[in-house]
């Protein structure tokens, strides 16, 4: 018990550290009762009346131990793993029994559809999930619902899912590339900055991310997009689209991704066609892109602490089970990183993954 309660202290010091102070319960014995934790989910904010699910018909025993299936849109991004990670890390000590399933393509959305299905027969107690197409996922998110399994959308900030959910864990998506925009801005002063913009896959994510960035350098007059490709979330996508796009617009200056997968894709290509100019932009925080910021390859990202992201999505979803969530969104932080401060969190390995491919 002492171990779990200095574990409950130094989880929230971490989150005060990231997001600023809050309110959190104190440390209380759920319905479990083999450990004590901080409820993180008491400052989320609300949701839409008709995007909120009732708990009270949550099907979960208390006395024990949740089943909690993790379902990201696909293992080919290391990103979604990191969540997975930061899950597992504190699932055995909060007394869970947690799981991941999802296809290897973010492509996919029919292989993910049908794992949703088969997660809904087993009878696990909760789905903590992130689509790459909310409305594909949404009548078989109801099923969930309607079965009484708790469904927690992560990485996310979709206040109005298609179909009421119990709680929504993610940053702020706009306002984290509001936040490059800004950067951007301050990088960039009065110069003439020809940009060009990498998409990810048509959805809600590639909207927001794109549209956050593009909110602040469409009101700047030395800022002018001249391109705009889709990257499919993936290495191999920006590359391609970096390449059609700096061989079509070589004045390019600056290109913004919505991903940092499409923005290490953009450097090879940059790199290949002998441009060293570029400012890149990025968002995620995967780790390899800190390694490529550090060493001065890509200029920065948007990092959304996946790892920390994993741990509060899990701490939502059983403050739910135990009556300690009413509902609502949860924001995770947000901070860009660049070359200033990049090795920062790659010396802290134990919070990253996959980890450095060297030690800082």
């Amino acid at each position: 018990m002492r171990n779990m309660a200095r574990f409950g202290l130094v989880l929230a010091l971490l989150f005060v550290f990231l997001v600023g102070a809050y309110a959190t319960g104190g440390g209380e014995k759920p319905a479990g009762g083999q450990f004590s934790y901080k409820h993180v989910a008491s400052f989320a904010a609300p949701v839409p009346i008709n995007a909120q699910s009732a708990f009270a018909h949550l099907k979960y025993v208390k006395g024990k131990v949740p089943t909690i299936a993790y379902m990201p849109p696909a293992t080919e991004f290391n990103y979604y793993i990191a969540i997975g990670e930061g899950i597992k890390a504190i699932a055995k000590d909060m007394g869970a029994s947690t799981f991941m399933l999802a296809p290897q393509s973010g492509s996919d959305i029919n292989g993910q559809m049908g794992m949703i299905q088969d997660v809904i027969t087993r009878g696990v107690d909760v789905i903590i999930l992130s689509t790459h197409d909310e409305h594909a996922a949404a009548p078989l998110v109801k099923q969930a619902v309607d079965k009484g399994i708790e469904v927690i959308i992560v990485n996310s900030d979709i206040l109005d899912f298609p179909t009421p959910v119990h709680g929504v864990v993610g940053y702020s998506q706009r306002h984290g590339t509001q936040k490059e925009g800004q950067y951007a801005q301050k990088l960039m002063g009065s110069k003439q900055v020809i940009v060009g913009l990498i998409e990810g896959q048509p959805g809600y994510h590639s909207t927001e991310r794109v549209g956050g960035f593009v909110d602040v350098i469409s009101k700047l007059p030395n800022f002018k997009i001249v391109a705009s490709l889709p990257g499919d979330w993936n290495v191999e996508g920006g590359n391609r689209a970096g390449q059609d796009m700096l061989q079509a617009h070589p004045d390019i200056q600056l290109i913004f991704a919505a991903n940092d997968y499409e923005i290490m894709g953009v450097q090879k290509a940059a790199s290949a066609l002998g441009r060293k100019d570029l400012i890149l932009l990025g968002n995620d925080g995967d780790t390899a892109c800190l390694e490529e910021i550090n060493a001065g390859n890509v200029t920065a990202t948007v990092n959304t602490t996946p790892f920390v992201m994993g741990q509060i999505a899990l701490q939502v979803a059983l403050d739910g089970l135990y009556g300690n969530f009413k509902g609502g969104f949860v924001e995770t932080p947000t901070v860009i990183a660049d070359k200033s401060n990049a090795i920062s969190f790659l010396q802290k390995p134990e919070n990253l993954f996959p980890k450095p491919s060297k030690s800082y």
